[in-house]
């Protein structure tokens, strides 16, 4: 260390920039302490090397947990709730890892297995830890390292059959275009990849630059480099200007003077906050066929949003192609099965094919099957919170052999119309039925011809029956306590008055009463009645 610090202090070197990676850099920044000269890297982008700690360590770019935020929330948009981390084992990789995982707790989501990628591992042994993760539930995957391992990682990823529907992938900044270019061949094979990308946005600055340039495409770390020189230069002008006495005190001054300075650059806004670069917007992008299509973009403050053709903000992505060429989301979890897929057998029905209708492909040599009972398993598999991989083996024969086809491990399940019954379901499990039979059973009605008698009490119920009699022996009583004192007819022995309540409460269902006139009256006419009187 002694050896290293005589130069800088004979050359008089007031600051160092880079290095270019995270692991060379740790031994720089503790030289640069001793020698209280500043290190302003912009591409060291590992959070375990923190300027906080190391005051003479500035970081003109922005570190990896900036993008933590924006990762956690694109899961929490797909509902997943496990996640494998792929890194490799690297301080830029290592450094990382105890963000995510911080961030992925916060939001209840588990990390059930760490895949660690030694930089020195071959294209065989990157095969055979991918297998292993095959094996596992998990279906995915937040990868995190750099442009040369992510390629050879992916591309055995793609020859294991990772690359297919089911899967989901999502990358770190370190692999996006804008800050490590990598090779078509290595895109093509990342098709249906997520991943976020921090926000450069346009200015004629950056125009002007890249024609007087006449240079293609620059990633990040070329607008940052171009910024942090013009940043030291600025700072160094203001610097020594000042008469410092020590060397020390000029360090100090020199390191406090460029985290002041700010000014639009290249990569917009250049403002040191803590000693590095603030994070504060990331593109969201989609790996389609090679090239990195822009698909939203992430705020602390938004979410998750995008541009709609009316130049309107809505929130979430605008559409989003997975691995396998699909759109359908991956569930994120699986039934743990290698190269293999489950076997459900269905029956080849000759009549009522409503059911279950199996139909031969003789083009493609493949099975499509429809029907009632074949909606139903799809549902099914909709609501289960895993995928399913399977396949369907037509069978033509009798149930019971299709049947018997379970036990032997032929297959692994049947899905039809299959009754069941006490004999089947000794050697094989049943789900609960979701459809009737339809048996029915048609017998002669046999006639009751003494019930017959009772016909008419039958519109009524036995409650409104005894209701009305109790009505009409109320009616009886009222009219026998009215007449009972004015009129003979009343009158007499108590059985003969208790019988008359009964028989004129019977009598008012059969008969109409009706007044009885004295000859020589009639009060149907108010004339006849005046010629009377």
């Amino acid at each position: 260390m002694m050896l290293l610090l005589r130069p800088l202090q004979k050359d008089k070197v007031r600051a160092i920039i880079g290095p270019q990676r995270s692991e060379e850099a740790r031994f720089i920044i503790e030289l640069g302490e001793k020698a209280q000269v500043p290190i302003v890297s912009f591409s060291s982008t590992s959070p375990s090397l923190s300027p906080s700690k190391t005051p003479f360590f500035i970081r003109a770019a922005q570190s990896d947990s900036c993008q933590v935020k924006a990762i956690t929330a694109i899961i929490e948009l797909f509902g997943w709730r496990e996640i494998v981390l792929i890194y490799e084992d690297t301080t830029y990789g290592n450094g990382f890892i105890p963000y995510i995982t911080d961030a992925l707790q916060e939001i209840y989501v588990r990390v059930p297995y760490r895949s660690v990628i030694y930089p020195s591992f071959s294209d065989y042994e990157i095969l055979k830890e991918l297998l292993r993760l095959m094996g596992m539930q998990s279906r995915v995957f937040l990868v995190h390292m750099t442009a040369n391992l992510s390629s050879k990682l992916f591309s055995n990823a793609k020859m294991a059959g990772m690359m297919s529907e089911g899967y989901a992938w999502i990358t770190t900044v370190g692999l996006s275009t804008l800050m490590d270019p990598m090779g078509s061949n290595s895109l093509h094979s990342m098709h249906g990849v997520l991943g976020v990308t921090p926000k450069l946005p346009s200015s004629k600055q950056l125009d002007d630059f890249k024609k007087i340039l006449k240079a293609g495409e620059l990633n990040l770390f070329d607008l940052w480099a171009y910024d942090t020189v013009c940043t030291l230069a600025m700072a160094a002008e203001r610097t020594f200007e000042n008469d410092v006495k020590t060397s020390a005190d000029l360090g100090s001054l020199f390191r406090q003077t460029i985290l002041n300075t700010k000014l639009k650059g290249l990569s917009g806004e250049f403002n040191l906050v803590r000693g590095e670069l603030e994070g504060l917007e990331f593109e969201i992008y989609n790996v389609i066929d090679g090239k990195e299509a822009n698909i939203g973009s992430w705020t602390e403050k938004k979410g998750i949003w995008h541009w709609t053709k009316e130049n309107k903000t809505m929130q979430g992505l605008k559409w989003t192609i997975w691995p396998g060429d699909t759109q359908n989301k991956p569930k994120g979890w699986v039934y743990p099965i290698i190269g293999t897929k489950m076997r459900i057998g269905v029956p080849i029905k000759h009549g009522f094919t409503e059911f279950v209708k199996v139909e031969n492909n003789s083009q493609t040599g493949k099975i499509h099957t429809s029907g009632f009972s074949i909606d139903v398993f799809r549902a099914v598999l909709k609501k289960l919170p895993f995928a399913l991989p399977h396949e369907f083996k037509a069978y033509d024969g009798l149930y019971d052999d299709l049947l018997k086809k379970v036990q032997l491990q032929e297959i692994d399940a049947v899905v039809g119309d299959t009754t069941i019954t006490a004999d089947r379901s000794l050697f094989v499990d049943f789900t609960f039925p979701y459809c009737e039979s339809g048996v029915s059973m048609l017998v002669s009605l046999k006639h009751d011809k003494k019930s017959n008698i009772w016909l008419f009490l039958k519109p009524l119920s036995w409650d409104l029956w005894l209701i009305t009699g109790l009505a009409f022996i109320f009616t009886g009583l009222v009219v026998w306590i009215l007449e009972h004192h004015i009129n003979t007819e009343f009158r007499g022995p108590p059985h003969q008055q208790i019988g008359l309540i009964f028989w004129f409460s019977f009598s008012t269902i059969v008969f109409a009463h009706k007044l009885h006139r004295q000859p020589g009256f009639n009060v149907d006419s108010t004339e006849d009645a005046t010629n009377v009187s």
